[in-house]
């Protein structure tokens, strides 16, 4: 899992619809999330700290859960098929015991947020879905890992990891 962090609110362009970006603790990787307005509206309102007179969805929810006795632990993005993400939210009553639910990754960033709940997605979600926002260190490691594998003999591999390499197989 890839812990990841909000990194704000993002219009689309072309279509105008909101996109949910996250990013890795490095900033190394942007992970955007087309959705909603009403969920960029929850997100926004939380990021910003703006209250309303009476409770809104997402705050309704965490407030339900909470007064329920359960605690959100952590939201996972843990699918993506056909362009859409999938998430879970990890809930966790007073005795410990933990229930997840099936969740649109906006509402449970939405959740999350309003928890102070970590956010992570998987190798596979992080892997397909996220682009790079340093292009340039990013070439950096290529090349020297070009360089570094360009000089290794499998006798480099006897000497680190000891004995015949091919009866270690």
């Amino acid at each position: 899992m890839i812990e990841l962090f909000v990194m704000g609110i993002a219009l689309d362009t072309r279509t105008g619809t909101p996109i949910v970006v996250l990013n890795d603790a490095e900033n190394r990787r942007a992970l955007p999330i087309w959705i909603g307005t009403a969920e960029a509206s929850a997100i926004i309102r939380q990021l910003e700290n703006i209250k309303s007179a009476r409770p809104m969805t997402h705050d309704l929810m965490f407030n339900m859960l909470s007064q329920l006795g359960f605690q959100i632990k952590r939201i996972e993005i843990n699918d993506l098929n056909s362009d859409t993400y999938y998430a879970s939210i990890f809930l966790e009553d007073e005795s410990g015991t933990e229930q997840i639910v099936d969740s649109r990754p906006s509402d449970a960033i939405a959740l999350a947020l309003r928890a102070n709940a970590t956010i992570f997605a998987t190798a596979n979600v992080v892997a397909d879905g996220t682009i790079s926002t340093d292009q340039a260190r990013d070439e950096a490691e290529a090349e020297a890992f070009k360089e570094f594998v360009k000089d290794v003999k499998p006798s480099d591999f006897m000497k680190r990891f000891g004995g015949d390499i091919e009866s270690n197989q």
